[in-house]
């Protein structure tokens, strides 16, 4: 049985799915599918915490579901910005698993994970799955993974 390790880009695939298909990420059927099998080692959703209700009850719909959530507070700058992304936190964490799992799944098209899913593979040995809006997935995330899988039909609840 694969040992499989999850990490969940959860503003990325909000907004990618949000804006390719018009609808939210089905984190259950997700779950179901890349679990059957398989022995989770870990699942993280990695969010940014603005601290409303709507917010907390989806990160304990993520906690039931079996994911731990790590929250990162949103910054909103003087100027009118805003800041909050997981990608550092994200590649530590799948670096610093990679000797325990066969397996890593990330939900995630950001291509600045390419290098990271390059190293999992090449000096880790760990297979790389991608999960990731089709229209919003760089190719080079594509091309490092060891399997893509668009998110689309059952990962997609209706709207």
């Amino acid at each position: 049985m694969d040992r499989v390790a999850i990490f969940v880009d959860v503003q990325n695939v909000y907004y990618t799915v949000k804006q390719s298909h018009g609808c939210h990420f089905n984190y259950k059927a997700f779950w179901n599918s890349i679990t059957a099998g398989r022995e989770v080692v870990l699942a993280f959703a990695y969010a940014i915490d603005r601290g409303d209700a709507k917010q907390i009850k989806f990160q304990q719909i993520l906690t039931s579901i079996g994911f731990e959530v790590k929250l990162k507070p949103f910054i909103q700058r003087r100027d009118g910005s805003a800041k909050g992304d997981w990608d550092v936190g994200i590649t530590l964490d799948m670096i610093e698993f990679a000797r325990e799992v066969d397996v890593a799944v990330l939900a995630s098209g950001d291509g600045d994970f390419d290098l990271v899913v390059r190293k999992l593979r090449d000096t880790h040995g760990v297979d790389v799955e991608i999960y990731g809006a089709r229209e919003f997935t760089a190719s080079s995330l594509i091309q490092a993974a060891t399997r893509y899988v668009p998110i689309e039909g059952r990962l997609l609840l209706p709207s």
